[in-house]
């Protein structure tokens, strides 16, 4: 990946950030996005300490006109595109019941509308390097989960998006990889929205048994260079997409049984 330009979105913090690092260290220039400036400036300042060539660039990926901006800059600066990461979300805990229609609106926004305005402006420019577009997704994505209808609706969408797309640039040369997480040490359960939709600001889990963002990005920069299709990262999420398929009505009683054990959300 060396000299290749990879655009992150969602790149100031989690995973975002642990990949800017990641493509970085390997010789790639990067060009991180996200909504908090003092974090983006931050990130940026890490990058530059060593010695990555990045970008930072102040965007709401929900905005079509920032993602239009977002690739004008980028062409500016370093003129071509070779790598999407669609990697900007929020999650939420909240029972469908309880929970107000905008916050799941507002996921939909970012986890998959944000994706396919980020997608939808760079592709042209990534179909000329015939190069990747990768879409941050989550075991969610495969598994409904109870308190997170929102996140895992986002999600399922996101992953038909994506399937769709790479049997569409198949003989494009374009490399369309899907990874999703198991649990992982970023902050997306501090950022979750409740049920009103103001933000959680701890996480209902133990986070030092989880899988780190650094790792996560580890396997994603491989599974990119191997031009993989799908990526399940953890043992635990590849047996919770297998066991899904032959036994769902036990994923079912398993998965409520885990997540009562969060406790009941706010």
């Amino acid at each position: 990946m060396k000299d290749k330009i990879v655009v992150i979105t969602g790149g100031n913090s989690g995973i975002g950030k642990a990949l800017a690092f990641e493509f970085g260290n390997n010789g790639s220039k990067v060009v991180i996005t996200g909504r908090n400036l003092q974090t983006l400036q931050e990130t940026e300042k890490e990058l530059i300490a060593k010695n990555i060539d990045v970008l930072a660039i102040q965007a709401d990926v929900t905005l079509m006109e920032d993602n239009q901006r977002m690739v004008a800059q980028t062409l500016e600066r370093f003129g071509k595109i070779d790598v999407l990461i669609n990697n900007a979300g929020m999650s939420m805990r909240a029972y469908f019941e309880d929970v107000e229609v905008k916050v799941i609106e507002q996921l939909m926004n970012i986890n998959f509308f944000g994706a396919i305005y980020a997608t939808k402006c760079c592709l042209p420019y990534i179909i000329k390097q015939k190069g990747s577009v990768i879409g941050i997704s989550s075991i969610a994505g495969f598994r409904g989960l109870p308190a997170r209808v929102g996140y895992s609706a986002s999600k399922f969408a996101l992953q038909g998006f994506l399937e769709g797309l790479r049997v569409e640039m198949m003989d494009k040369g374009v490399h369309v990889l899907t990874a999703s997480p198991y649990y992982t040490t970023s902050n997306i359960r501090f950022r979750s929205l409740t049920k009103d939709g103001s933000i959680q600001n701890d996480s209902p889990r133990d986070e030092k048994d989880m899988m780190s963002a650094e790792e996560c990005a580890r396997l994603i920069y491989k599974a990119t260079i191997k031009r993989k299709k799908i990526l399940i990262l953890t043992f635990m999420g590849k047996l919770t997409v297998f066991l899904n398929k032959l036994f769902p009505e036990f994923m079912d009683k398993m998965v409520l049984n885990f997540i009562k054990k969060e406790g009941k959300p706010k």
